[in-house]
């Protein structure tokens, strides 16, 4: 009677060890995102905005005379637009967008994927016979991270320790400076009433919630910030991370020690933990 139980207790391992070897060899075409929207090179920043707020999305693919030639992405808004007082109605996608796009074969491996994102510091295109198929962001990738030496390393190494934070009665057009100016996608909200009591405001908010909506920002962030705050702990591998946050739809992760906040991770420091 013991044999069975001890093949048993085996075989759920020998799937996990196949699982993961699938994992580390899953391609690009398995997991990137193929909707893909575009826009025009002379669309105004306040359509793609609205573009990007309705679809929930972060970026879009900027064409010329139906060519892919450059990307825009929810960063440049807010950091070439809001940060500097620009009015979004007044800049146009081909002042401000990223180009040559930066290309990978559909066929290619994800760590691959994930070396060139930290390489080129930014969204991949997967092309195919000259095509544009698909689109590859930190996300995508880790929704797919495997279980190796890589993704067991702690998030102590890679988060950044110090967090920006603001007062819940700030007003978001000022929160949107900020993330523009220190090109950062988030801010945790604090509450002098309520110290233990934290939020997190983040780029998408801004887009979806407001200038996709063309809602006033003279607005209190602590009204339109998420809680309760989603954290783990200190001392959480890359692996599990990646999974609370793809389990929870997040990108970014704030860290706790102690009931302290101690840091904050986001999904592009988990590619640049997997790529190394």
């Amino acid at each position: 009677m013991g044999k069975p139980k001890e093949l048993k207790e085996e075989f759920p391992s020998v799937v996990d060890r196949a699982y993961t070897e699938y994992k580390k060899h899953k391609k690009v075409e398995q997991i990137m995102t193929t909707e893909i929207v575009s826009t025009r090179i002379d669309t105004t920043m306040d359509e793609v905005a609205k573009i990007m707020g309705e679809k929930h999305i972060g970026s879009l693919i900027v064409e010329d005379y139906k060519t892919p030639v450059g990307i825009v992405t929810e960063r440049d808004l807010l950091s070439s637009v809001l940060a500097l007082g620009k009015n979004p109605k007044d800049v146009k996608v081909k002042e401000i967008m990223s180009c040559p796009l930066i290309k990978i074969c559909s066929f290619a491996e994800i760590k691959e994927a994930a070396q060139m994102m930290i390489k080129k510091k930014g969204r991949l295109t997967v092309f195919e016979c000259g095509d544009l198929i698909g689109i590859i962001t930190a996300s995508d990738l880790i929704r797919s991270l495997p279980d190796v030496p890589e993704t067991r390393l702690k998030v102590d190494e890679f988060m950044t320790k110090k967090v920006t934070t603001a007062d819940e009665k700030t007003w978001i057009a000022d929160i949107a400076k900020i993330m523009g100016k220190q090109r950062i996608g988030s801010v945790i909200i604090t509450s002098k009433t309520e110290p233990r009591k934290m939020g997190i405001f983040t780029e998408r908010d801004l887009l979806s919630t407001f200038l996709a909506k063309e809602k006033s920002l003279v607005t209190e962030v602590g009204k339109a910030s998420s809680k309760p705050l989603i954290t783990t702990l200190l001392g959480t591998t890359i692996h599990k991370t990646a999974a609370i946050m793809t389990a929870n739809h997040i990108r970014r992760l704030p860290i706790i020690d102690n009931s302290e906040l101690v840091g904050i991770i986001t999904a592009r420091d988990l590619v640049e933990a997997y790529a190394k």
